[in-house]
């Protein structure tokens, strides 16, 4: 089993790896054309010393190994400063095979639209993109969540107010030119930059007419002759500068009214989460004594302490924000009724608390964050007597419905029911990352191998396949191989189920600017938790 410390290497390293892009010979192939890499026009652009939060940065590994790989999804999203004002930055890395856009990078590029659209953040768009990988076509262009509805979206945060701001800093081609075209400021690089519907081969096919691409769409067309562009700029540099003079001029919007005093620090030292949290998903453990070297100065103040005690529900303040924490407790507890219950399950009682507790903080407007380490919801005839799934679905209507703000992270396990009453994915979490201890699953891999191996025997023996144990000890190694590579934090993270992988010392800051986001978009909706049995 490894530790903790040796875990958060492997979390580096591969962050590290990522960060490389396509690689060293087509980084220097990129540089030579006179252009900053995807991750230097980032760091070019944002506030000096600023904080910024990146999403998706798992996204696509281990997939598309067959074409190549597409590390990071091909392009670069995050949270930053820019001239002060918080936004969305998108940065396609045109050293990943150009900047194509695989199945995952569209996905990719409608999660950082959502989030700045659910904030109402203003976005940047930095463009250097080959267009669809047209091997993988049908996989990225006709259907509801596929690259046209990058451009549907672009016309809602237009109707929004949301601004949009584009710089072209590369190839921009075909259905993505609308992109910039569509955002409020399209800005141009000379010699570099270009934007048309049809570049200069397939112009050629189509209508037989010769012309370079420079002259079909670059800068000096587009800014003074067809008037798709603002306005060029030599270099990527200046270009980027313009930006920030932009963002400079910009208005400030209506706050929700989150409330916010003075950061503190935790008490007790984040670094000792090292050591409390077991990597063993079975070990128990307290979670109070996680939440209280997140919170400021370590104070927690729980929420019907005595009452539901396998889910802990409290206030507190994460860098000054005031917030409402649902975690899972993890050691074994007992009952008002004196029964033992086991940690990580959701009780009826711990349910029906969560629920009231997530009702008083939307009544209350304090964000809510979710620490899940959950196996899922208590069976069996006494749970089932008892209610358990009237009271489970009361949690999951007062989270769904909720109209706060809500944060999740993936503390350990993450199974079924438990994921969702949890606020996973499917619920709208604004941000969701994963700690390098979390693991996803409908169930646990040992359970779910058994399970499986039971189905493959019977339908072995129905063909009249006698397996001996030999095969039977085979048969299970292969299957509970195969399900847990799938409970990986960073299998969860290729296909964008949570924003990332992280140090459990990042979670601080990811709560923080996530709840500055989210103050800047103001809550119009009232909250209603529909029917709810009592």
């Amino acid at each position: 089993m490894l530790s903790l410390e040796s875990l958060i290497e492997e979390l580096n390293q591969k962050k590290k790896q990522i960060k490389s892009g396509g690689g060293l010979k087509k980084i220097q192939a990129h540089k030579a054309k006179g252009k900053m890499t995807a991750w230097e026009r980032i760091e070019y652009l944002i506030d000096k010393e600023s904080e910024f939060v990146e999403f998706g940065v798992f996204a696509g590994e281990g997939m598309y190994e067959e074409e190549g790989g597409c590390p990071n999804g091909g392009v670069i999203c995050g949270i930053g400063y820019v001239s002060g004002k918080m936004c969305v930055i998108v940065s396609n890395d045109a050293t990943v095979k150009a900047g194509a856009w695989f199945p995952i990078t569209a996905k990719k590029n409608l999660r950082a639209q959502e989030i700045a659209m659910e904030n109402q953040l203003p976005i940047i768009y930095l463009v250097d993109s080959a267009g669809v990988f047209l091997p993988m076509q049908s996989e990225v262009f006709p259907d509801k969540e596929h690259f046209g509805r990058i451009f549907r979206n672009n016309a809602q945060m237009s109707s929004m107010g949301i601004p949009q701001v584009a710089a072209i800093m590369g190839s921009c081609v075909a259905g993505g030119a609308y992109l910039p075209i569509m955002s409020d400021y399209a800005l141009i690089v000379e010699g570099t930059g270009s934007v048309f519907l049809a570049g200069s081969y397939l112009v050629k096919s189509s209508i037989g007419e010769e012309i370079d691409n420079e002259t079909l769409g670059g800068a000096t067309t587009h800014c003074e002759i067809s008037g798709v562009t603002d306005n060029k700029f030599p270099n990527d540099a200046a270009c980027l500068d313009e930006i920030r003079n932009i963002f400079d001029k910009m208005g400030h919007n209506v706050k929700a009214g989150f409330d916010r005093k003075p950061s503190l620090p935790p008490l007790k030292d984040p670094e000792e989460i090292y050591t409390i949290l077991p990597t063993d998903r079975v070990k128990p453990y307290d979670m109070v004594e996680i939440i209280e070297r997140i919170v400021d100065d370590s104070v927690f103040d729980q929420y019907k302490k005595g009452y539901g005690q396998t889910i802990l529900c409290g206030l507190a303040r994460v860098d000054g924000w005031a917030v409402g924490i649902v975690a899972n407790q993890r050691k074994i507890v007992k009952s008002k009724k004196g029964e033992m219950q086991m940690g990580g399950v959701i009780y009826s009682d711990s349910a029906d608390k969560a629920a009231r507790f997530i009702m008083n903080c939307n009544q209350q407007k304090i964000p809510l964050v979710f620490l899940q380490d959950v196996t899922g919801f208590m069976v069996g005839s006494r749970s089932e007597h008892g209610g358990i799934i009237k009271d489970g679905a009361k949690m999951v209507n007062a989270m769904a419905n909720s109209v706060v703000p809500k944060f999740t992270f993936i503390v350990g396990n993450s199974y079924g029911a438990g994921n969702y009453a949890m606020c996973g994915k499917a619920y709208d979490p604004r941000l969701i990352y994963s700690w390098v201890t979390g693991q996803m699953a409908v169930m646990s891999g040992a359970s779910a191998a058994k399970t499986l191996l039971q189905i493959q025997e019977a339908a072995l023996k129905a063909k009249g396949v006698e397996i001996s144990e030999e095969k039977e000890k085979e048969l299970l190694t292969t299957i509970t191989d195969k399900y847990n590579s799938q409970l990986s934090p960073y299998y969860a993270a290729s296909h964008l189920w949570v924003d990332g992988v992280i140090d459990p010392l990042e979670t601080r800051k990811i709560i923080s600017m996530g709840i500055e986001a989210a103050n800047h978009a103001p809550i119009t909706k009232r909250y209603n938790v529909g029917v709810i049995q009592t």
